[in-house]
């Protein structure tokens, strides 16, 4: 029996090990990709400083603490390099930075592009929200002590081995800013990382269209090569909820979908419009970082290339006080609007403040009337009540409420929620927004009791 064994163990190992050695070699180019967006993003955009980036942001993979990165100082670039594989990708002012693949670098240095230019406001001289001036009048329905000792703790390693890496935390309650606080090397003004709560400034841009009777969420979508197919019955609705059918993988964990779209493909939304049917639009929920770029490629037809790169600006950041707020578009030209977005805590607070309103801002109605209560309602293919229309929800399932998306928080919490949990949370039942910012890769955060310590304090 034993000498039957050893082939067979032999063989396993042997397949084991080409398993490892497939996955290895397949990663190499995602985390030489990977860590150099991210290094140029941290450095040039959100001036970071590079040994930081290192040990917090990087850590997702441990696998790079062996990388190198040389540091363009006359291109703005950063080349990422690790056992013989290297990516580079490139900063151009008012665009962030971008990952050469399958564009030239001079290609992307030739491109053209008309960008916003900022209204000459001083924020420091206006009262929030519209500016940063905040108001030291006494809320009695606040307890200060307990409202300051709830942000405090979501700054508090419970494993000092495994930080947690928080790096502002922002309350806003009844409209007013009440609680503040940020790491070391943070400000009111530093931009960060938002990642996948980009979707729901994609939302938004969408609501803004439909606003103006140039789309129909109810319509199939605008996709050309969509038209002559069965992927004609895919609706701007099916794409917002993540259930459009198309096939889709999201794993950040081996090679697939997501990772070919983010590091080789330079038409992120043309790489996703490009996959199959799978399953009939509205039965199958399946949480989707391209159907939010394929959006964003919508977006970037309807609106035209005039006006497309001035168009968040104008019609949604600049409107709200959002001037701490960047956009990065991928190679072809198209905003990344599943993930490249980036806002300091009080941009990322205005903007949930925008939705805590029902989309009207100082009077001005941005959003459409009910595009606020078409975004929390459940799609109906998401069976726990946790996904609207490019927003997480808490509604819980039909049969048993408790069981949810977020445990603890109420069930009409609507969250727009990032990868190394970056949150902004609005409950309207308690005239909350609460914005969390960091870089929390172990599991350690604990959403909830920073949420319910700022309840308790009201």
């Amino acid at each position: 029996m034993k000498k039957k064994l050893k082939p067979f163990s032999l063989i396993l190992l042997i397949l084991i090990v080409g398993l490892l050695g497939y996955l290895f070699i397949s990663f190499l180019p995602i985390m030489t990709g990977m860590a150099a967006k991210t290094m140029c993003s941290c450095v040039y955009v959100l001036q970071r400083d590079s040994e930081t980036v290192k040990q917090e942001e990087l850590a997702v993979f441990p696998g790079l603490s062996g990388a190198t990165f040389v540091f363009g100082k006359t291109d703005s670039s950063v080349t990422a390099r690790l056992l013989g594989k290297e990516s580079k990708a490139i900063f151009r002012k008012g665009l962030g930075c971008t990952l050469i693949a399958e564009r030239s670098e001079e290609e992307l240095r030739k491109q053209k592009f008309e960008l916003p230019v900022p209204p000459a406001i001083n924020q420091n001289d206006l009262p929030w929200p519209a500016g940063d001036l905040r108001s030291d009048s006494v809320i009695n329905a606040v307890n200060d002590q307990e409202i300051n000792s709830a942000v405090d703790s979501a700054f508090i390693d419970i494993d000092p081995k495994n930080p947690i890496f928080t790096n502002a935390v922002l309350v806003v309650y009844d409209g007013r800013l009440i609680a503040e606080k940020y790491a070391n090397g943070f400000t009111k003004d530093s931009k960060m990382m938002g990642w996948s709560m980009t979707k729901s400034i994609t939302n938004a841009l969408v609501g803004i269209l439909v606003k103006e009777g140039r789309l129909n969420v109810e319509a199939p979508a605008p996709v050309q090569e969509w038209q002559n197919d069965v992927r004609s019955q895919i609706t701007l609705n099916n794409l917002l909820q993540a259930s459009s059918g198309l096939a889709w993988s999201e794993s950040y964990f081996f090679p697939g979908d997501f990772h070919n779209m983010f590091m080789h493909s330079d038409d992120k939304g043309g790489y996703a419009s490009g996959k199959k049917m799978k399953y009939k639009p509205n039965e199958h929920f399946e949480y989707s970082s391209g159907t939010a770029n394929i959006l964003s490629k919508i977006i970037r037809k309807t609106v035209g290339d005039r006006d497309y790169y001035q168009f968040p600006y104008r019609q949604l950041f600049y409107k709200i006080g959002m001037f701490h707020t960047l956009l990065e578009p991928d190679a072809s030209g198209t905003f990344v609007g599943s993930s490249y977005g980036y806002a300091s805590a009080r941009d990322w607070a205005r903007f949930g403040l925008l939705f805590l309103n029902d989309g009207v801002w100082m009077g001005e109605r941005i959003l459409p009337e009910g595009w606020v209560k078409y975004s929390s309602t459940p799609a109906a293919a998401a069976k726990m009540g946790e996904y609207g229309a490019h927003w997480w929800l808490n509604a819980g399932e039909k049969e048993n409420a408790a069981h949810c998306k977020y445990p603890g928080l109420p069930s009409d919490a609507m969250v727009a929620d990032g990868f190394e949990n970056q949150y902004v949370v609005i409950i309207p039942s308690k005239k909350l927004v609460i914005v969390r910012l960091g870089v929390t890769h172990n599991g350690n955060f604990s959403l909830s009791h920073l949420v319910n310590g700022v309840i308790k304090a009201l």
